[in-house]
């Protein structure tokens, strides 16, 4: 039996609305909840929780404290120097420490590190919480269109002997590729400038 073609047209509309309905709501449902189920927090824990960091790249090795006196520079420099350190500085690298996301985990064999630059670091830092808790946060190279940095949070070999590479943001880079003079305090020159002082007229002898 020939369908009139309003009614063909009506059918193929009908089909075509469920086939949206699928892909969009339910399909595509499916896949942004394994999206955001990927993207998960690096650490659980606060920047109130850390006692210490130590920052290792190829150029230092630096060791920052919490300083116990709050009403002055809430961290301080151990190594390889001692003084207080830039609060606006050891900041920045907290706040993604503890806010920061790995956009996808990559299960790898343990052989594979070196492709990941993660057998020879851009930087590693050790996290040392108040309770003497510790973590550790491995950066390797940038993905292939540079847009995040392979890293490994607390690494270790899961039982089928693979290791999870996470994808961070390139921020944890320009965090940590600072020289020593960064991380100091910056020095108040004002204070240091002697006052101003204003020459006294010379007497001159009136015939």
């Amino acid at each position: 039996m020939k369908l009139p073609k309003t009614t063909l047209i009506l059918i193929l509309l009908t089909l075509g609305l469920g086939s949206f309905v699928y892909f969009h709501e339910i399909r595509g449902a499916t896949v942004r909840e394994e999206t955001k189920e990927q993207k998960q927090q690096i650490f659980s824990f606060r920047e109130d929780d850390v006692q210490s960091l130590t920052v290792t790249t190829k150029k230092l090795t630096l060791n920052l404290e919490r300083n116990p006196e709050s009403s002055n520079h809430k961290w301080l420099i151990k190594s390889p120097v001692s003084g207080p350190a830039n609060d606006a500085i050891v900041s920045y690298l907290m706040d993604l420490l503890v806010k920061g996301n790995s956009e996808r985990t990559l299960s790898t064999p343990a052989k594979d590190l070196k492709e990941f630059a993660l057998d020879q670091p851009l930087a590693t830092i050790n996290i040392t919480l108040k309770n003497r808790q510790s973590h550790q946060l491995i950066l390797g190279k940038s993905n292939f269109n540079g847009r995040f940095l392979y890293a490994q949070a607390d690494p270790a070999a899961k039982p089928d002997g693979n290791i999870n590479v996470l994808l961070v943001s390139t921020d944890f880079a320009n965090a940590v590729n600072r020289e020593l003079s960064e991380w100091k305090q910056p020095v108040d020159n004002s204070q240091k400038l002697p006052p101003l002082t204003i020459p006294k007229p010379t007497p001159t002898n009136s015939k």
